[in-house]
């Protein structure tokens, strides 16, 4: 594929993912915005109706309960009632009909509401029911009970009005007479319910921003989901009381709202995350590998151009009639042939051998054997090339116990492999240390070159098929990137492990490490 197409590619993937995933948490955040205004307006309906509910009833403690026209408490009050409705200002003094003073005197008014009577009231009161009931009669000389039946017969109008007349009066009174924090809590919770809210809530009732009595245990004025409504309004829209409810649970009930679609959002967000990472990942390393596979055909090309054309030019020679009749050069010629073969052969059985490993074909069988002698058997088979460029494999044999189970010929050609990488990496006379010495029950072999070393990011990746170091055109080191993966796959059916340790201009060191056997 080609470079910028790829990056184009992956650019817009990226781009797209990075939208859906903006979408989706901009859509959650929305829903959540949603669910808490939501939530504000049924929370400001809830405490509207509680106040409404509170100043109900408030007002009908005093005179709903006329409703039981034929209840004991009117039958018993008939005097007080009588006492009540004949009690005025006529004369314009503070004297009641029976020349009682106001101040002193205490009309019994459980009619109204128990134990909480007023003379003031009464007076307040009974001067607008005289003046209502006289206004639709034309007179005030009714009786007690055709007074209270005219009441119960008061239009929408005439009950606002005294209405008025029964909160200019109660808004006299302290808060904590005229509600407790039962009440609020009680009508709270029904209302909250007739609302669907499932959310604990504190209370308290502000007059003026000054804390009243009224209030639960753990009310704070600086909770952020605090919301308040104003308490017994009068007839123009003022009041001196604020209820203010502390919401505790409103994040509770406001995210359990959207949890179940925000988790199936986040996790269909997150298998596309996945999705998307997997197949970038492996786009990434299906391109790798076929840059590697690529530069293996071209090394592999190289390889073989040179013994290709080697037993060409032998061949060739040996056609040439001065030299077919030269038997020790026909000779010779055939060895090359012979050589430049067997070189081929072993380049297309060591990718054999790696692909048969690979599928488990292979079948290795095993035997008790020194590590030591085969460290010798292999040094043999590159002692020449390093004696013709002067270098020199130096043995320091430490380990006391060098016995392993392994096959002979595969271990030889894991060290054989490593030792060559040490030669062909070494730009001046190749300079080898071999080390053993066993720890606990294994013993380690460590292949010390001072050649041109590797970077971190090399030593990462030495190990896999078909990887080199990427030198552009240049093939001044031979090879196809096979001799390491072979050797760590051989090392791991052994149960064994190799890794190495270098640096860019200093050299590098092997080590193999290999369970002993007793």
């Amino acid at each position: 594929m080609n470079k910028k197409l790829f990056l184009l590619l992956v650019v817009l993937m990226s781009m797209s993912l990075i939208g859906i995933i903006f979408v989706q948490g901009y859509w959650i955040k929305s829903t959540v915005d949603d669910k808490e205004e939501q939530f504000s307006y049924n929370a400001k309906q809830v405490l509207i109706n509680v106040s409404k509910e509170l100043q109900n009833q408030e007002l009908e403690n005093f005179w709903f309960q006329f409703n039981q026209g034929d209840s004991a408490d009117v039958a018993l009050n008939e005097i007080a009632l009588m006492e009540y409705f004949s009690s005025g200002k006529a004369n314009g003094d503070n004297t009641l009909s029976d020349g009682i003073v106001e101040e002193d005197d205490k009309v019994s008014s459980d009619f109204l509401i128990s134990e909480r009577d007023s003379i003031e009231f009464a007076y307040i009161l009974n001067e607008s029911m005289d003046n209502i009931l006289a206004g639709r009669n034309g007179e005030s000389t009714l009786t007690t009970e055709e007074k209270i039946e005219q009441l119960m017969e008061m239009s929408e109008v005439q009950r606002n009005l005294l209405r008025t007349y029964i909160s200019e009066f109660t808004s006299r009174m302290p808060i904590h007479k005229r509600v407790s924090e039962e009440q609020i809590s009680a009508l709270l919770t029904r209302e909250l319910k007739n609302f669907n809210l499932d959310t604990e809530f504190e209370f308290g009732v502000y007059s003026s921003s000054l804390a009243t009595k009224i209030h639960s245990d753990n009310f704070s004025l600086d909770y952020p989901a605090t919301y308040s409504v104003p308490l017994y309004v009068d007839a123009v829209g003022n009041s001196n009381y604020q209820l203010l409810v502390n919401f505790t649970g409103k994040k509770k009930v406001v995210l359990s709202s959207v949890t179940l679609m925000a988790a199936l959002s986040i996790m269909f967000t997150l298998i596309i995350v996945i999705a998307y990472s997997s197949a970038l990942s492996q786009l990434i390393k299906q391109r790798q590998i076929s840059q590697i596979k690529t530069d293996f055909i071209n090394n592999m090309t190289h390889e073989f151009k040179t013994p290709i054309a080697t037993i060409n030019l032998a061949l060739d020679a040996i056609k040439n009639p001065k030299i077919i009749n030269d038997t020790e050069k026909v000779n010779r010629y055939l060895q090359m042939i012979r050589d430049e073969n067997k070189r081929m052969n072993a380049q297309v059985e060591n990718v054999l051998q790696i692909s048969k490993l690979e599928k488990n074909e292979l079948d290795l069988k095993k035997e008790r054997l020194h590590l030591h002698d085969i460290i010798e058997e292999a040094i043999t088979h590159v002692e020449l090339i390093v004696e013709d460029r002067n270098g020199y494999v130096k043995t320091h044999f430490g380990a006391l116990k060098s016995s392993v189970l392994a096959n002979e010929d595969h271990l030889t050609n894991v060290v054989v492999n490593i030792l060559d990488n040490a030669i062909k990496y070494s730009n001046d006379e190749p300079k080898i240390d071999i080390y053993t010495e066993n720890v606990r029950n294994y013993i380690v072999l460590k292949v010390r070159d001072q050649g041109t070393g590797m970077s971190r990011a090399v030593q990462k990746k030495i190990f896999q098929k078909f990887y080199r170091e990427h030198t552009g055109d240049i093939h001044n080191v031979k090879g196809h990137g096979l001799g390491l993966a072979y050797a760590k796959r051989i090392l791991d059916d052994h149960h064994g492990t190799i890794s190495v340790e270098s640096e860019r201009g200093k050299g590098s060191t092997f080590i193999i490490k290999l369970p002993l056997i007793t």
